[in-house]
């Protein structure tokens, strides 16, 4: 058997060092960040701050949805945690609506408030491809 070339040995040493580095700036950061090192409230946002001048805003929840037996399910799922979060104290969730756009009315118009739309003509809904069902759901600044 061969050994190993000294230029696979630097290459394979220079890797090691190079993912044991990230993994500690990794941790380390994580670590200052969840003890509060790097900010007063580690629950805000150092990108996207709150209005100091706002009194009160809130974000209105917007879900667009079809009378489909799955989407009545996300539905309810998604507007259980919406009002578990809104529950919370501190919340900033304010309205929630499911805009349905089939154009009819379905079972879900006693339990969630609902928006119905005409549903868009024959083509035109071709332009938008949704990766996951979980884009569905948005959250809208008011």
């Amino acid at each position: 058997m061969g050994h190993a070339s000294r230029v696979l040995l630097v290459l394979l040493a220079f890797g090691f060092f190079f993912a044991t580095y990230n993994l500690l700036a990794i941790i380390i950061h994580k670590k200052a960040s969840y003890l509060g090192i790097l900010g007063a409230d580690r629950l805000e946002d150092p990108v996207i701050q709150r209005p100091e001048k706002a009194e009160n805003p809130k974000y209105h929840v917007a879900l667009t949805a079809t009378d489909a037996p799955h989407s009545q399910w996300q539905c309810r799922m998604m507007y259980y945690w919406y009002n578990k979060v809104k529950n919370m104290p501190g919340s900033d969730m304010g309205k929630f609506t499911r805009v349905l756009h089939s154009g009819n009315a379905d079972n879900l118009m006693e339990e969630i408030p609902i928006a119905v739309v005409d549903p868009l003509p024959e083509g035109l809904d071709q332009v938008i491809i949704i990766f996951a069902t979980l884009s569905q759901f948005s959250v809208l600044a008011i």
